[in-house]
């Protein structure tokens, strides 16, 4: 039997020099509910990360806030010394109280300290993708990017991207620094984020969706989308969830899906979305279902 692997999904180059299977991996599920706490068991989490990479994934996505440091801890404990070629993407600029209790700090000495200790944490000299978690309201942009400007010119990151932004939020962002990814909410079930996609992909930024494979859980049998959805994946041998996550490897070349869990066959099943090849009939078929979705 032949393995499977994120090769499959294809390569992106990010910033334009940092190559990467377009098939990642987020840390998140690794940690307990809501980002708090130690996983309910560390070996087999870190057992996850190490099939990641032997499956051929080569981004990897955290942020200090998953625990709060317990996935960095987590992916330094399981894989250092790092893999030639293998990308962490970090992020900072969220503290977090306790389960999904969050607070947006974009201060510079905060972000300057974050990325120290992240450095620390994964043991790494340079962080090749650092994205700003949130932009904080109370604190003005080029504060909080010049920071990252410093660090980046310091060569402690190579490159910045920033979650959950609008257009005019990256263009602002680009006024201070070069941006190479963006990370939003998006999926099959939830295309909120359509306009900032479509930014991206006209400027070969790098689209990163968080919660990506809520489309498999969305998609129930009330909404339109679903018969069409669970006859592709009967055809293909495949769960509604792999469609939802092989349709996001279709919808753009610069979506780079990133979806998580804290077991090994789940990231099996999730790699194995990356060979499925929806033809141009399924894709029309698909999204004119999916434009009748409330």
């Amino acid at each position: 039997m032949t393995e499977i692997s994120a090769a499959a999904s294809g390569e992106f180059l990010i910033g334009g020099d940092l190559r990467v299977r377009r098939l990642g991996y987020g840390t998140m599920r690794l940690v307990g509910d809501g980002a708090w706490g130690e996983p309910e068991d560390a070996a087999a989490a870190r057992q996850v990360l190490r099939r990641a990479v032997e499956l051929g994934v080569n981004l990897i996505d955290t942020a200090d806030a998953y625990g709060p440091e317990i996935a960095e801890r987590l992916i330094c404990e399981a894989l250092h010394p790092y893999p030639a070629g293998l990308v962490i993407a970090t992020k900072g600029g969220i503290t977090r109280q306790g389960p999904a209790k969050t607070e947006y700090v974009g201060r510079a000495g905060y972000l300057i300290q974050c990325v120290e200790m992240s450095l620390r944490r994964l043991k790494v000299e340079r962080i090749e993708l650092y994205q700003l978690h949130r932009i904080d309201p109370r604190t003005p942009l080029e504060e909080s990017l010049g920071a990252l400007k410093q660090m980046q010119e310091q060569g402690k990151i190579r490159h910045v991207g920033l979650s959950e932004v609008t257009p005019e939020q990256i263009e602002e962002a680009e006024k201070i620094v070069p941006i190479v990814t963006v990370q939003n909410h998006y999926s099959l079930a939830d295309r909120r984020h359509e306009e900032t996609l479509m930014w991206c992909e006209g400027r070969g930024i790098g689209f990163l969706p968080w919660y990506p494979m809520a489309g498999g859980k969305l998609l129930q049998a009330e909404h339109p989308a679903a018969s069409v959805a669970a006859q592709m994946a009967e055809r293909h041998g495949l769960s509604v969830a792999q469609i939802a996550l092989a349709w996001l490897l279709h919808r753009s070349p610069v979506m780079l899906p990133i979806p998580g869990t804290s077991k090994v066959a789940h990231l099996e099943e999730n790699v194995k979305a990356g060979v499925m090849r929806i033809t141009d009939r399924e894709w029309l078929q698909l999204n004119n279902a999916i434009t009748e979705l409330p």
